[in-house]
């Protein structure tokens, strides 16, 4: 388990705490870029690590984030007039460009230079992967962007959803590596004969940019089937391929939105070919994976407030372990049933929670060597080339000696127009 402290360390993501300056060392997901779709569109809103902030594309094109609060009067910048490279308060007409510069300040006399003297804070961004990517650490220590593969590759071979979990980001980015509870939470929704086969082993590798973690479970006498995972800092995970080398990869970001609610990022990709509709399936059919979307929000059908649609009669049949109905909600109903921020001062931990400590380690190791200046992991964008995969060994190999020959991405995908 962890103390009270180290819980608190790991979970608080506002400005000053030490996951918080953390995390804004990477570039974090802030929105699709489609929910931009033109020059001098409406802007958004948009909130990021506890952050309420402003999104909008200027007229040459560009993406432009910054506080939602007009330095002038602390008026919403969200109705504020997206015209010529710039957003302008509706209050008093100040107006801001994407690096918050005030550009022009019409209630101030002609010659006053008063605009020169304000700024509004604003985070620079950059568009991968269909996504707007936001750095909202200290400038100076700005990192390269990370070779996500998945970002780099055409929009014909990606996939992407999102929505949100009311819940801790850290509770989900746990539950998207708890290696056991497949077997029981998601019986009756996987593939038959693989949710009731417990893993043998457990291997968590440490790497440059986080770790790769596996479960092995009992195949042909004599050998192992590996499911790999990669854990990129400092909340992605790359999901281990089922159906051979040709299958589409997954990929998860689960984004701190503030301490009680998460943006959970799903994608499916491949690195060499257009997805086919049959790989997209699952993504595109809501009530599968997490139920529909309400309209106009990134909030599920089925949630907290309904008990996430469960069926009791579905649950007593057997069907479905829980009579929830699909991976996400299961994921999301039970690790927000754990509440806002999970106590984890209460865990009892057991062997199968190995990569679940190890994640907790990881983070805590972190934190660590930021307080004491040292190298973060994933600060070097080509340590990002890997990918999940699904292989099998003989029970004598060494996994460790061996899972690189399958993790390997060397070849770099050309990135996307």
């Amino acid at each position: 388990m962890l103390s009270f402290e180290e819980n608190e360390q790991l979970v608080r993501t506002g400005p000053g705490t030490p996951m918080g300056t953390l995390m804004r060392r990477y570039w974090i997901p802030a929105l699709f870029s489609t929910s931009l779709p033109e020059p001098d569109c409406a802007p958004v809103r948009v909130k990021l690590l506890n952050e309420k902030l402003v999104a909008f594309r200027d007229t040459d094109g560009r993406i432009g984030l910054f506080d939602e609060r007009c330095p002038h009067r602390n008026a919403s910048m969200f109705f504020g007039r997206n015209e010529e490279n710039g957003l302008r308060c509706v209050y008093h007409g100040w107006k801001f460009d994407i690096e918050g510069n005030c550009v022009d300040m019409p209630s101030e006399p002609p010659e006053s230079n008063f605009k020169r003297k304000v700024k509004i804070e604003s985070y620079p961004c950059m568009e991968r992967g269909g996504v707007v990517w936001a750095y909202m650490g200290p400038a100076e220590l700005k990192p390269a962007f990370p070779e996500l593969e998945w970002t780099l590759v055409p929009e014909s071979h990606r996939f992407a959803t999102r929505h949100i979990q009311e819940c801790n980001w850290l509770q989900a980015f746990e539950g998207g590596f708890d290696t056991s509870h497949v077997s029981f939470l998601h019986r009756g929704d996987v593939p038959a004969g693989g949710d009731r086969v417990l893993p043998q082993r457990y291997e968590v590798l440490p790497k440059e940019f986080g770790f790769v973690s596996a479960a092995g479970r009992a195949g042909k006498p004599g050998e192992l089937n590996w499911m790999a995972n990669v854990m990129f800092m400092p909340f992605h995970k790359l999901i281990s391929r089922h159906g051979g080398p040709d299958a589409a990869i997954g990929a998860h970001a689960w984004v701190p939105v503030d301490d009680e609610n998460c943006m959970i990022y799903s994608i499916e990709y491949h690195p060499e070919r257009p997805l086919r509709e049959k790989e997209m399936e699952r993504s595109k059919n809501w009530r599968y994976i997490h139920a529909e979307p309400i309209p106009g929000t990134d909030r599920t059908v089925a949630n907290r407030s309904n008990d996430y649609l469960i069926n009791r009669g579905v649950q007593k049949s057997g069907k479905s372990f829980t009579g929830m109905p699909g991976f996400g909600v299961q994921d999301c109903g039970i690790q927000e049933s754990m509440g806002s921020i999970s106590d984890r001062t209460r865990e009892h931990l057991g062997r199968s929670d190995t990569v679940v400590i190890r994640l907790r380690r990881q983070l805590l190791e972190a934190l660590n060597s930021m307080a004491q200046g040292l190298p973060l992991p994933g600060m070097r964008p080509e340590s990002y080339r890997v990918r999940s995969a699904g292989f099998t060994l003989p029970e004598s190999e060494s996994f460790e000696s061996s899972v690189d020959d399958f993790i390997r991405a060397d070849a770099r995908a050309p990135e996307a127009a």
